[in-house]
């Protein structure tokens, strides 16, 4: 069976302080976005088009790639923000 990974961050550390990372595909420089997937996991995220030479053929690909956090699906989900009570109004007299 295999080891599970614990993420070293937290989901609020992640979207406070994770930051878009540049890809660089075929020498073109792309940047992945900051990502909380719907599966629960964290990470990053680049959709788009760009052209590869192929021994001197420009050919159009298409770019779809998740960078994931391993173990990331894994972490807890948030604490429900719970507000708190109002004070009762003071009777008037």
């Amino acid at each position: 069976m295999a080891k599970k990974t614990l993420c070293p961050i937290t989901r609020a550390d992640f979207r406070t302080r994770a930051k878009p990372v540049t890809v660089t595909i075929a020498g073109v420089p792309l940047v992945a976005e900051v990502k909380e997937f719907s599966t629960g996991s964290l990470g990053w995220y680049l959709n788009g088009k760009t052209t590869v030479d192929v021994d001197g053929t420009p050919v159009s690909v298409q770019i779809g790639l998740n960078l994931t956090i391993v173990g990331s699906k894994e972490l807890p989900p948030d604490a429900p923000v719970v507000e708190p009570e109002p004070e009762p109004a003071a009777a008037v007299a």
